[in-house]
């Protein structure tokens, strides 16, 4: 039996920084992901860049993540904008809305991956244990207790769910969550193009697909495209040449001509918001917890954000020598992190509704929304400050 103070399951970006949030307050720590080391030390490209915002990078910084990503692989998403259907028309969303120098960053996940991994493994309060498949867990008054294939069991005061919106964990502790399929596949990947961006992210809610994109240094753009499955399918298995070609013609030129970058990835348009975060000495963190929708780009904001939370009430209550599993400390947690992500998680919802609803009354409405939203500064600012987070704490 090895024994921990908190064992966490699921050493994606969200398992391992709040393995890092929390270690260095003399509790121990362990990770159990499915994957071997090596994964985690080299995490491959998955297509996806993660807009930050100014609150999940100070949050990155004071985890000691942020020193370990070379800062021309850091991209400052300075504007964005929102267009509908085939008008050159935008609503526009500016970084000095709210008096910053951009509206947040965007960076690669799997260099986040690489780097909450570099800065867990210098910890000595962390044991990382890989390659380990969980065959039974529960927990009653006194622990958390995991089974795993190899023999070993693992036992802790507080059990920590990291293991994506699809979490088998989540369910293996009989909590549900309200999943929606949108039917759609989103193809993520790099590309370059001739007409610069200007630091300036699009959200195109074209007519017939989405298409987003997030300006990176230099000449390139993480592209984002949602079609259904076999139209995706099908772009996946053009050639480089005919997928350029493609994508020109998709954004209807306004990048120039568009070069293939990185390789493509795939990814269900699936969201998931679990009916309870916490149970009996149990805590569901990042997409384990909120799954959100990529249009407001929040996913992983709101994990830091829940991260970020979980683990100052379990310091708090190590600094004063209380139960870091207690039920009320738990239902703090849950009552933070609730009132952060349900009303965007419910609003981007009635937002993709909308937007992705192509009869003519919601054309129409679609259009007027923009324009309304467009000309009244207050929605605007708000807008600007939710997607900067400049001034949460």
């Amino acid at each position: 039996m090895m024994n921990f103070d908190i064992a966490i399951i699921g050493a994606g970006p969200a398992g391992l920084c709040f393995a890092q949030a929390v270690a260095g307050s003399g509790l121990r720590i362990a990770v159990l992901e499915r994957q071997p080391e090596s994964k985690l030390a080299e995490p491959a490209f998955d297509g996806r860049e993660i807009a930050l915002t100014h609150h999940s990078a100070h949050i990155m910084q004071s985890l000691g993540l942020w020193r370990r990503i070379d800062t021309n692989a850091i991209s400052l998403l300075r504007d964005a904008q929102v267009l509908n259907g085939p008008s050159l028309y935008a609503m526009h969303i500016e970084h000095d809305a709210n008096k910053t120098a951009s509206l947040g960053y965007l960076v690669a996940n799997h260099l986040i991956r690489k780097a909450a991994y570099e800065a867990v493994k210098e910890s000595q309060d962390v044991t990382l244990l890989t390659a380990s498949d969980i065959t039974a867990i529960s927990t009653d008054h006194d622990g958390a207790y995991i089974s795993l294939a190899n023999g070993n069991k693992v036992q802790a005061q507080l059990l920590v769910a990291a293991d994506s919106r699809f979490s088998e964990t989540r369910r293996a502790m009989g909590i549900p969550a309200t999943m929606h399929d949108f039917g759609k596949t989103m193809m993520v990947c790099v590309m370059e193009h001739n007409i610069p961006h200007h630091h300036v992210a699009w959200e195109w809610f074209d007519y017939g697909q989405t298409l987003a994109l997030l300006p990176m240094n230099g000449s390139q753009s993480s592209v984002v495209i949602t079609l259904p499955a076999v139209d995706i399918q099908r772009m996946m298995s053009l050639s480089e040449t005919e997928f350029n070609e493609e994508m020109t013609v998709r954004f209807k030129h306004r990048l120039g001509s568009m070069k293939l970058a990185s390789s493509r990835h795939a990814y269900p348009l699936v969201t998931a918001y679990a009916s309870q975060l916490v149970s009996k000495r149990f805590a569901l963190i990042g997409d384990a917890a909120v799954g959100m929708h990529p249009v407001t780009a929040h996913g992983f904001n709101f994990g830091l954000f829940g991260i970020n939370a979980l683990a100052n009430e379990i310091k708090t209550a190590k600094s004063r020598g209380s139960n870091i599993a207690a039920s009320a400390l738990l239902e703090r947690y849950q009552r933070k992190h609730r009132l952060k992500t349900r009303p965007l998680f419910l609003a981007t919802h009635a937002i993709a509704k909308l937007y992705g609803n192509d009869t003519i009354p919601a054309r129409l409405i679609r259009a007027a929304s923009l324009r309304v939203g467009n000309r009244f500064s207050p929605f605007k600012r708000a807008v600007a400050d939710m997607l900067t987070e400049a001034n949460s704490k």
